[in-house]
């Protein structure tokens, strides 16, 4: 079995599953069926990786998983059927990272929480650069989303109770980043993950921004762009029709 056959697979099963145990709303749209892309997201849960598979729309996702799970015989076939990639999450895993860019240079789609671990606050936590010096250089679109109703702790709690999920997905402005430059390149790749974090955390509600509730990057995009959460209606621009009609 191809990986491609694999992957439609799993979308398919993951389709009918998250339907039985969940009502799923999805604001905005994820428009690239060919092409390289990078999505990155927030990680709260478990069930986020079969949501992106959904969201992406594609049979060429890069699978990334933690070395912790090669001791899993489970993952370590999905691992195989879909040519994934293990990733030393806590070091520089520069074999890992060029691994990862030359699929992106054939035209594969990555999808990659910046954070590089579930958050058990289930708020956002630090991002690390990898995700920044992937999109750098690769050049390839960023797409930010920002997921609630994922969490651990709330899927466990309310499926043992029978009672469905609500997850929201919300799915940013794709953007670019400019090329790295040759001096100062840690201060710009933390610049530019302080950035990417951002705007994760303005598709978040407040409360779910960690770190970055008060970032001053955080506070200009939400004056730049406006947000849907009442919370933000203090600082952020007037709402747009769109997100008047999303609200009502």
């Amino acid at each position: 079995m191809s990986k491609h056959t694999f992957l439609r697979i799993v979308r398919a099963i993951a389709s009918v599953v998250l339907a039985i145990i969940a009502r799923i709303e999805i604001i905005g749209e994820v428009d690239y069926q060919t092409g390289g892309f990078i999505i990155v997201g927030n990680h709260v849960g478990r069930l986020e990786a079969f949501l992106v598979i959904l969201l992406a729309k594609r049979d060429d996702v890069v699978l990334i998983l933690a070395e912790k799970y090669k001791k899993y015989a489970f993952w370590r076939y999905v691992a195989r059927k879909v040519d994934g990639i293990w990733v030393n999450r806590f070091d520089a895993d520069f074999a890992a990272l060029r691994a990862v860019l030359k699929r992106l240079e054939n035209g594969e789609v990555l999808a990659v929480a910046p954070e590089g671990t579930r958050s058990p606050t289930a708020t956002l936590l630090p991002g690390k650069p990898g995700a920044a010096y992937l999109a750098a250089k690769s050049g390839l679109p960023v797409i930010p989303i920002g997921v609630v109703g994922t969490e651990d702790q709330v899927v466990k709690h309310r499926l043992k109770r029978f009672q469905r999920l609500d997850i929201t997905a919300r799915i940013g402005v794709p953007y670019t980043l400019p090329p790295m430059p040759r001096q100062g390149r840690d201060e710009w790749l933390q610049a530019q993950t302080d950035d990417m974090m951002c705007r994760i955390a303005a598709l978040l509600p407040p409360d779910h921004r960690g770190v970055y509730a008060d970032h001053p990057r955080l506070l200009e995009l939400l004056r730049e762009n406006g947000s849907p959460f009442p919370e933000d209606r203090a600082i952020s621009a007037p709402m747009t029709p769109l997100d008047e009609d999303t609200q009502g």
